[in-house]
């Protein structure tokens, strides 16, 4: 195992531990806000795949597609799952909206990480190694946050009547 590999499991398995236990509490929701995490994974994880040196293989692109597939698909999953609730205290922004996916919607994320490990793996044994950078994975935790935030965006209370909720 390379450095870089040991140092994005760990990186990898730190943020996905924080973005479970977020998922699992409630938190007041920033409706302006939920596009906000995507995008920024998404621009820092592009930026660095265009600075990688590794050659883009077929094979790369495939486990790239199975996997976007699947950050996707348990995205979609998370954003369902999600809840709302009125808290009776807003916080100092003035927001009283709260949500939160739970432990279904945390455990997920171990699933989704299982996944990711496995496809690095076979990828990695087939001559995908793009997978293993840290710009791939910021990418389909992108994806992922992206697909999440596409159904929340329309669940989000009040945003079916077109006003905002605070």
């Amino acid at each position: 195992m390379s450095v870089q590999l040991i140092a994005n499991i760990v990186i990898g398995l730190a943020l996905v531990g924080f973005l479970a236990y977020r998922q699992a509490t409630w938190r007041y929701l920033d409706p302006a806000r939920v596009w906000r995490g995507p995008l920024v994974l998404a621009v820092i994880g592009v930026v660095m795949l265009a600075n990688t040196k590794t050659a883009v293989t077929t094979t790369d692109i495939v486990f790239l597609g199975i996997e976007a597939l699947i950050s996707v698909g348990v995205g979609l999953a998370m954003g369902s799952m999600t809840r709302f609730r009125t808290a009776a205290t807003p916080d100092d922004k003035g927001r009283t909206l709260q949500a939160r996916t739970g432990w279904y919607g945390a455990g997920l994320w171990f699933v989704l990480i299982a996944v990711r490990v496995g496809l690095d793996v076979l990828g990695g044994h087939m001559g995908a190694h793009l997978l293993s950078s840290t710009g791939a994975i910021l990418l389909m935790l992108a994806i992922n946050r992206a697909a999440r935030a596409l159904v929340l965006d329309q669940k989000i209370p009040g945003r079916a009547r077109g006003m905002m909720v605070r």
